[in-house]
């Protein structure tokens, strides 16, 4: 707004921005190429599967018949589909919460939570520490199923350090072949290749910290648990969010560990997770249309994930009004 001289306001005029061949040319090459690549190569394949999912496709011939909502219908009414669907989200909900609590805690350690006087810094040897944690996650993950399997076999690793303390009644356990113990299992493993990823992850943010943050907390008194709640969790509030979105995203797949460690979906489908039942119905029963609106009910889920994981980092006060806190 601008003031006349008689004291009254006016609107001020925009100028509009003239259409020069820099500007059409720089929004073509870096808006719209990109944007058409994004609805190629992303939106299209949504959109293509959203309508092979109303289809009775086999997969392996051209010819196909639109059903509708039938296959959603028969999802939602298949118990093997909705136990798989329930083990994805018991998985969403331990995995990501486990892993980033341990990698947190670790990531505390090794960069503030050494000696309580003098400069701020991590326990002893934390780069050894660090680097072994993080070798995890250098391992394929199916190389990581399948030595956890043999190792959690009846004759396995596991079961031996057992006997060696005197556990005899785990002899010859099949910690993957039990339906009390197999999601547990399953769950331990994926939690081990990923808690060292995150921690250096943590790690870095951690270390944008300024020093003098925790110094003055120290001087305060503040306990390193106080500190840990009150200083780092809300200074890598937005590095946690992420993390979570990832690991969550990957929790509601996990069809390469569940594959390697259990095939047929575990005793009873207890480690059943819907990418398993989807490759089983599309490739073992030839039913491509099923088998998509199987995937569209998990892409459904994902977003809806991390929507919820958005939604309540904002109200625990998360970055809004353009980062202001």
């Amino acid at each position: 707004m601008s003031v006349v001289p008689d004291g009254q306001t006016k609107p001020v005029r925009r100028r509009r921005r003239k259409l020069t061949v820099d500007y059409v040319s720089f929004m073509a090459v870096f808006l719209g190429l990109p944007l058409a690549i994004f609805v190629i190569f992303v939106i299209s394949p949504f959109v293509q599967a959203i309508y092979y999912s109303m289809t009775n496709w086999t997969g392996f011939t051209a010819e196909m018949d639109f059903t509708g909502a039938e296959n959603y219908i028969r999802l939602f009414q298949n118990d093997t589909f909705m136990q798989a669907m329930g083990n994805n989200i018991l998985l969403a909900i331990v995995v990501p919460l486990v892993t980033l609590s341990l990698a947190l805690l670790f990531a505390t350690l090794i960069t503030v939570g050494g000696a309580s006087h003098g400069q701020t810094r991590g326990l002893k040897g934390s780069s050894f520490y660090r680097v072994v944690s993080f070798f995890p996650y250098v391992i394929p993950a199916i190389i990581i199923g399948l030595m956890w399997g043999q190792i959690l076999a009846p004759g396995g690793l596991f079961n031996g350090i057992l006997k060696l303390f005197g556990l005899d009644m785990f002899d010859q356990f099949p910690w993957l072949g039990d339906a009390r113990t197999a999601m547990g299992a399953s769950i331990f493993v994926i939690i081990w290749g990923f808690v060292g990823f995150y921690m250096v992850l943590f790690i870095a943010a951690i270390k944008g910290i300024p020093a003098e943050t925790y110094e003055a907390a120290r001087l305060d008194g503040a306990s390193r648990f106080r500190t840990a709640v009150s200083i780092t969790i809300p200074l890598i509030r937005d590095n946690i969010q992420t993390a979570y979105i990832y690991i969550g995203i990957m929790a509601l797949d996990a069809f390469v560990y569940m594959q390697a460690l259990n095939p047929g979906g575990g005793p009873d489908n207890t480690t059943l997770v819907m990418p398993q039942y989807l490759f089983r119905t599309a490739f073992t029963q030839g039913k491509f249309g099923l088998a998509t609106a199987m995937g569209v009910v998990l892409a459904v889920i994902t977003l809806l994930f991390a929507a919820i994981v958005f939604i309540v980092n904002h109200f625990a006060g998360g970055k809004d009004d353009g980062g202001r806190r």
